[in-house]
């Protein structure tokens, strides 16, 4: 238990500093690389707490999709960082103002919960041996795949077509750039492929 509890306040800590250096830092890529050590954290408080299927979700969805994409958009884009920044600090008394609205209530709903934690627990009669056998991960499957099984598989068809549809909304065919055409490389024929001149000599092959 001990080393559980040293375990716990380690990834807390790491976490919560690695949050800070995410707004905190200057570079847009280190910033990216805070928030998937942020992530990774959190993940692993997770697993401590028993719940498996969050921490998967959390470096799979996050850290694998998200926070990946992030990177790749920051370091691709040629956006100017330095004009983003001008103004900061005038917002930055309204943007305190809200974090200690959230934080506020974030304090509030953790309270509620577990007093509300603590009295089902006294109220509720001892779970049954087949019960407390399952995992955090299995408990969830058995309900995402027995009871709610056709709107898990209605949010990842919605999920797969706004994925096709932003990828068709930003295509853009630019005149004058060359395309790798995968059919034409594979009909390709020595004949289609492949041009024999006859050079006189002195002279050079054009264009």
């Amino acid at each position: 238990m001990a080393l559980q509890a040293i375990a716990f306040y380690l990834m807390a800590l790491v976490t919560v500093a690695a949050g800070f250096c995410v707004v905190s830092a200057r570079n847009p890529v280190h910033s990216v690389l805070w928030l998937i050590l942020a992530f990774f954290s959190a993940a692993g408080l997770f697993v401590l707490m028993g719940a498996e299927f969050l921490a998967m979700l959390l470096v799979v969805v996050y850290v694998g999709a998200v926070a990946v994409l992030f990177l790749f958009v920051v370091m691709m884009l040629d956006v100017d960082f330095t004009a983003l920044r001008q103004g900061f600090a005038r917002y930055m008394p309204l943007g305190l103002v809200i974090a200690g609205f959230l934080a506020a209530e974030m304090v509030l709903v953790s309270a509620t919960v577990a007093g509300r934690g603590a009295a089902a627990d006294a109220k509720a009669p001892a779970a049954s041996g087949a019960d407390s056998a399952l995992s955090n991960a299995e408990a969830i499957g058995r309900v995402l795949y027995t009871d709610y099984v056709y709107f898990f598989q209605a949010a990842g068809l919605v999920l797969l077509v706004a994925m096709i549809g932003a990828i068709v909304l930003t295509l853009r065919h630019k005149p004058g750039v060359k395309r790798q055409v995968i059919m034409n490389q594979v009909l390709r024929t020595p004949k289609t492929g492949m041009r024999i001149r006859d050079l006189k000599p002195g002279e050079g092959i054009g264009e």
